[in-house]
């Protein structure tokens, strides 16, 4: 999404998020043809306000530049359609049609743009990502620029963010015409998961984190066999909220203490195949849906517990599973393994858009 009007401002380039009353920031300046990172942040005002955001903004003295705004998955929806046979200038409107039973909103409520999936190469019935936001989201990121006298000349939401920083990855291992995945967790209520080849994105799909999954022991006892297909989720989560002795639930002695402690770590581990099930149908519906691009890896963030995640994902599901480890090629960036860090992660990929793509 692009904006008719220009303000002078620093060659420096902002890209911010705020939703859920937090705002989280990169500052990064230019270097060569790219970017190096000066400084990144999350400010959480107590009353949640603009104003009290828009004084601590002045305060860091990031009022006045350029910048892009990223929207959270929260505050848009990512839709899949079918392309519709028209000409490209007539893509939008076609879409807008086209996504009417599908949006929450009514159509002359939501602001909408329109990507094509892949790159344009494949057999059959082309498709197109839809991103349609409320006008009310976009106003009220637009109102907090006119407060800072931002230049937003882009609006970008975190999917295609994600695509970038595994395109990164991928290209410095020799990967960027392989498939790839990655699924990012930042924020502790959701997972974005994310497979692209040719630095274009190909599939995309939100998971629900189970409550306290940050928390969570993940591994508990044996891995999971991997050499079955998976197993529904009401199959092998045992209910626990049924009390009683009978169950484990005697709190009376030490004895007692450890069995409740037990059971709690291994509830943890049932709750948190959830998310294993989810990631092995997507990869699954992957390889039988895209058998010419074959899935090379898979990448995931979990901030400080990144390398935990991928150490047990990879155990579940049998697959070499690594950190999307991004440190290494971008100058100026702090260590991403404290959650203020992490939240910001998706906004270094919005640093790395091609102006040659639209979102």
């Amino acid at each position: 999404m692009r904006w008719p009007w220009q303000r002078k401002s620093s060659a420096d380039l902002l890209v911010v998020s705020w939703s859920d009353q937090t705002l989280a920031y990169v500052r990064a300046r230019p270097a060569g043809r790219a970017y190096e990172v000066s400084s990144v942040g999350v400010e959480r005002p107590d009353s949640g306000s603009r104003e009290d955001v828009v004084q601590r903004l002045q305060a860091l003295g990031l009022k006045g530049l350029r910048t892009h705004i990223m929207l959270r998955p929260e505050q848009y929806q990512f839709l899949q359609i079918d392309a519709p046979a028209v000409p490209p200038e007539e893509l939008r409107s076609a879409a807008r049609y086209q996504v009417r039973d599908l949006v929450d909103s009514h159509l002359d409520d939501i602001t909408l743009d329109v990507m094509r999936l892949g790159d344009g190469q494949e057999k059959g019935q082309a498709h197109l990502f839809v991103v349609a936001a409320q006008n009310a989201v976009v106003r009220e990121a637009m109102a907090l620029a006119d407060a800072m006298d931002w230049d937003v000349g882009v609006i970008d939401v975190q999917e295609t963010a994600q695509r970038n920083l595994q395109s990164l990855v991928a290209q410095s291992e020799g990967l960027q015409e392989r498939a790839t995945a990655a699924l990012v967790l930042t924020d502790g209520k959701q997972a974005l998961l994310t497979i692209s080849a040719n630095e274009e994105l190909y599939y995309t799909r939100r998971l629900e984190l189970p409550d306290g999954f940050m928390t969570m022991a993940w591994s508990q006892g044996e891995p999971a066999s991997t050499s079955d297909s998976y197993t529904p989720v009401s199959e092998y989560v045992p209910d626990y909220s049924v009390g009683g002795v009978a169950y484990g639930n005697d709190y009376s002695d030490a004895r007692g203490a450890g069995l409740a402690a037990g059971n709690a770590a291994v509830a943890d581990h049932e709750r948190a195949q959830r998310l294993v099930v989810e990631v092995q149908r997507s990869l699954d519906l992957w390889e039988r849906s895209w058998t010419q691009l074959p899935l090379a890896g898979v990448r995931v963030f979990a901030g400080e517990r990144s390398l935990e995640l991928a150490d047990w994902l990879g155990r579940e599901i049998g697959q070499a599973v690594g950190v999307l480890d991004i440190a290494a090629h971008w100058k100026g960036l702090p260590p991403l393994d404290t959650p203020d860090a992490a939240y910001c992660l998706p906004l270094v990929g919005v640093l790395l858009r091609s102006e040659t793509r639209k979102l």
